[in-house]
C-alpha cells in the first residue's frame, strides 16, 4: 500500500486529503472518499477514516480520508469546498492513483454524511460556484454516496441540529436557513444516487433523517437503496471490533454487513457521465 497527504488549502495546513493507494497497479479500481463525523466540532478519523479507508482499499478500493473544515471554520460552503476540491484533486490525478475518474464514490458518517450528502445535492449550487468560480463543471459530483447515520434533514421535531448551528455559524438560524442546508430539501434530478445506513433507535442522528432523504430521492427518481438496522447506537462505523475500540455496544453483526452490501450497490452502479 502506498500512503501519501496532501494539503488542499496552502492557507490551511490542517485541511488534508489522505490517500491509500494500493501496490497493485495493472487494474483499474473505483476511488473512495471517506468524510468521518464530528458534529462539524472535530474529526472522528480514528473510528472513521483510516479503518473504513482500509476496509474498502481491501475490497478493491483506492481510498481517501478527508479532514475537513470544522468549529469555526465550519461555517457552509467552507466545508463543502473542501470536499469539492478532494474529489477534483483525486479525479486530476486518476492516473497516477491508477483510478477510474467516472467511478469515484463518497461515503460520509454522522455530520460527515452530512458533508456527503451535500456533495451529492449541492455540488454545482451557487454559493459553491462563487467560492470556486474555476471548478470544472460537475468534477465533484460523486458517482455514488453512501450516507451513514447521516445528519440530512432540519425538517424533523428531533434531530442533531448541533451540526446545523455550526454550519450556519449561529444558533438561532431562521428556517430558510435551515432549510438550504436540510438536504432532503435540496435533491433533484441531478442529485447523486444513493446508499443508506442507519438504525432505527439511534439516540443521535434519529433514523427520521434516513427516511426523509429516502422520500426525497425516491420522489426524484434517484437510484437508492437503504439498511436501516432495528438497533444499535450512533457512530456504528464498521461495526466490528476494528472500529469499536473496545467498546461491545459498538459492535453488531448484522450491521457490519453494510460494507458488504454497499460494495456490491457501487460495483452495479453505471459510471458516471
Amino acid at each position: 500500500m502506498q500512503y501519501q497527504t496532501i494539503s488542499l488549502r496552502e492557507e490551511d495546513p490542517r485541511v488534508t486529503l489522505t490517500a491509500y493507494i494500493a501496490d497493485e497497479r495493472r487494474v483499474v479500481r473505483d476511488a473512495l472518499l471517506v468524510l468521518p463525523g464530528g458534529g462539524y466540532t472535530q474529526i472522528c478519523s480514528d473510528r472513521e477514516g483510516e479503518p473504513i479507508a482500509l476496509a474498502f482499499l481491501a475490497r478493491g478500493y483506492n481510498t481517501f480520508v478527508l479532514r475537513y473544515s470544522v468549529g469555526e471554520e465550519a461555517v457552509f460552503p467552507r466545508p463543502l469546498v473542501d470536499a469539492s476540491l478532494a474529489m477534483q484533486y483525486i479525479r486530476r490525478h486518476a492516473d497516477a492513483f491508477c483510478i477510474d475518474p467516472a467511478r469515484v464514490f463518497a461515503v460520509g458518517f454522522s455530520a460527515g454524511g452530512h458533508l456527503c450528502a451535500a456533495l451529492g445535492t449541492l455540488w454545482n449550487a451557487p454559493e459553491l460556484r462563487a467560492a470556486l468560480p474555476d471548478l470544472p463543471p460537475r468534477i465533484n459530483r460523486p458517482t455514488g454516496m453512501l450516507l451513514c447515520y447521516a445528519v440530512l434533514s432540519a425538517d424533523l421535531p428531533a434531530t442533531h441540529m448541533g451540526s446545523f448551528f455550526h454550519i450556519l455559524g449561529t444558533e438561532h438560524p431562521d428556517r430558510e436557513a435551515l432549510l438550504r442546508y436540510s438536504l432532503d430539501h435540496c435533491v433533484d434530478a441531478e442529485t447523486s444516487p444513493a446508499f443508506l445506513m442507519h438504525t432505527a433507535d439511534d439516540p443521535v442522528v434519529p433514523v427520521g433523517n434516513a427516511l426523509n432523504m429516502i422520500r426525497a430521492l425516491t420522489g426524484h427518481r434517484i437510484p437508492c437503496e437503504a439498511r436501516i438496522y432495528a438497533h444499535g447506537p450512533h457512530g456504528l462505523a464498521l461495526a466490528t471490533a476494528a472500529t469499536a475500540m473496545g467498546n461491545p455496544e459498538l459492535m453488531h453483526p448484522e450491521a457490519a454487513h453494510w460494507v458488504e452490501d454497499a460494495d456490491r450497490w457501487m460495483r452495479a452502479l453505471p459510471s458516471a457521465e
